[in-house]
């Protein structure tokens, strides 16, 4: 199990989405997110721009475990970065 810091920026109706935080659940690894799509105004702007930094495209979900940054449900890829 990993002891680095987990955040998902998320989207609150996307299903991929869902999917990724219902892994890290199963997996009982502690994460932060926020569901960009709830947010509004700067918040929300200051939120896309750190997405950004991670994922150029600005796609959900984008998972950052540590330095590893990981774009969409990808289980395998999530898993051996958290050390699974």
């Amino acid at each position: 199990m990993t002891d680095k810091p987990v955040k998902v920026f998320s989207l609150s109706t996307c299903s991929h989405c869902k999917s990724t935080k219902r892994l890290l659940d199963e997996c009982t690894v502690k994460y932060e997110f926020v569901d960009v799509d709830l947010l509004d105004g700067d918040e929300r702007k200051a939120i896309l721009e750190d997405v950004k930094k991670f994922n150029p495209r600005c796609s959900f979900p984008t998972v950052v475990i540590g330095d590893d940054v990981i774009v969409g449900y990808k289980e395998d890829k999530i898993k051996e970065a958290l050390g699974l």
